[in-house]
């Protein structure tokens, strides 16, 4: 989460020599032997198996198992998940690979409000605005896009040069959205990060939250660290060995782990801004 046996053709099977032991006349008058041409061997075509389905934590009892193995494997992350809402990875399609890809780049090192806002922005600017979000953001459409009229609604140059090189990759065939979603963790993280603006940290939130990955581990993310640091009292922020190390127990649900380590860290500031407020008053 093997692979059925390879079609054989059957052997080819001599014919059976047949004599007429009931004949009491036997004519020796001579014969023209007529030679059958050889039997064609029987071919049958080889089906190349289908390629299984890569786990994905919105799979119906996916979540669940994770849950269960969360609960099992760390009791200190076990408190955390009792004394939070469950996370929910929707099972309706997510947004294409590209889509999602250009989203992601869009939304780089902006606060939130501002990044909704270009990228309502960006959606309009599309040729075929008028169809769908998923189906208007293409390749050819991102293309289609000066970098001046990029920057006429705030996206930066830098940006609109790594969106253009995404389009590239993906109209020259490097990548597609069939073959995003056939890859392991380990290709995402090669093919990927060959894309000019999309690093290590991209990836791994593509993989968690559009591919809906279990078992991806995001070491360079700040509010992940944080996380880790303070389930597990740790005096200064883990690097990524350490995490590594610490967060093995969460495997294969690291993704989940990881989940429950921004909650952690959102009910920490919220009680702390709580206590503070109180004191004011």
């Amino acid at each position: 989460m093997g692979r059925p046996a390879r079609s054989r053709s059957p052997a080819a099977v001599p014919p059976t020599a047949v004599t007429d032991h009931g004949a009491t006349k036997i004519s020796f008058r001579s014969r023209k032997i007529v030679k059958a041409p050889p039997a064609k061997p029987l071919t049958t075509t080889a089906v190349p198996p289908l390629a299984p389905a890569l786990p994905a934590l919105s799979f119906l009892g996916e979540l669940a198992a994770a849950l269960r193995h969360l609960h099992s494997a760390d009791p200190l992350l076990s408190a955390v998940i009792s004394s939070t809402e469950a996370p929910t990875f929707t099972s309706s399609p997510s947004l294409p690979a590209f889509h999602s890809l250009a989203r992601s780049i869009l939304y780089q090192q902006l606060a939130p409000s501002a990044a909704d806002a270009i990228y309502a922005r960006f959606l309009k600017l599309l040729p075929s605005a008028s169809a769908a979000a998923s189906d208007a953001v293409t390749p050819a459409a991102v293309l289609a896009l000066a970098a001046p009229d990029l920057r006429a609604i705030g996206v930066s140059g830098r940006k609109a040069s790594y969106l253009h090189d995404l389009a590239g990759k993906f109209a020259a065939g490097d990548l597609s959205d069939s073959a995003v979603a056939a890859m392991d963790e380990a290709a995402l993280l090669t093919q990927l990060t060959r894309v000019k603006g999309v690093g290590e940290w991209t990836v791994h939130m593509f993989m968690v939250f559009s591919l809906h990955r279990p078992d991806v581990l995001p070491c360079g993310d700040l509010g992940v660290r944080k996380g880790v640091r303070e389930l597990y009292k740790l005096k200064a922020l883990p690097k990524p060995e350490e995490m590594a190390a610490l967060c093995e127990r969460w495997r294969p649900y690291r993704s989940v782990g990881a989940w429950y380590m921004w909650r952690l860290m959102e009910s920490k500031g919220a009680a702390a801004k709580k206590k503070k407020g109180s004191a004011s008053s």
